[in-house]
């Protein structure tokens, strides 16, 4: 497993920090305004789809690999309500903020 402080991009490295720490409020700040997401490739409303896949439920990632300079993740996401599944994220960062968010199973 690779470590959160490990992670490449820093904006990446925020965001699994604000997930596995349960803070919401840092996890939406890190978004761009017009930030979009797709779930196993079918398009999601994104905070709607945090606040019940990671903050209601509990998300937590453990990142066992990064590539495409820290915006790829393989990582075990386990939450309350799907227990744990190996999954893999693809970050889209402009500046400081995420403007997209790809993932699924892997």
């Amino acid at each position: 497993m690779i470590r959160t402080d490990k992670l490449s991009d820093p904006t990446v490295r925020a965001v699994v920090d604000a997930i596995n720490s349960g803070d919401r409020d840092k996890y939406f700040n890190l978004l761009a305004p017009d930030a979009v997401m797709t779930d196993d490739g079918s398009e999601r409303d994104l905070h709607q789809w945090a606040d019940n896949e990671i903050f209601i439920s509990h998300g937590h990632m453990e990142v066992e690999s990064q590539s495409n300079n820290g915006h790829d993740l393989i990582a075990r996401y386990s939450n309350d309500m799907w227990g744990e599944m190996r999954t893999k994220w693809h970050f889209e960062i402009a500046g400081d903020k995420v403007r997209r968010i790809d993932t699924g199973q892997a």
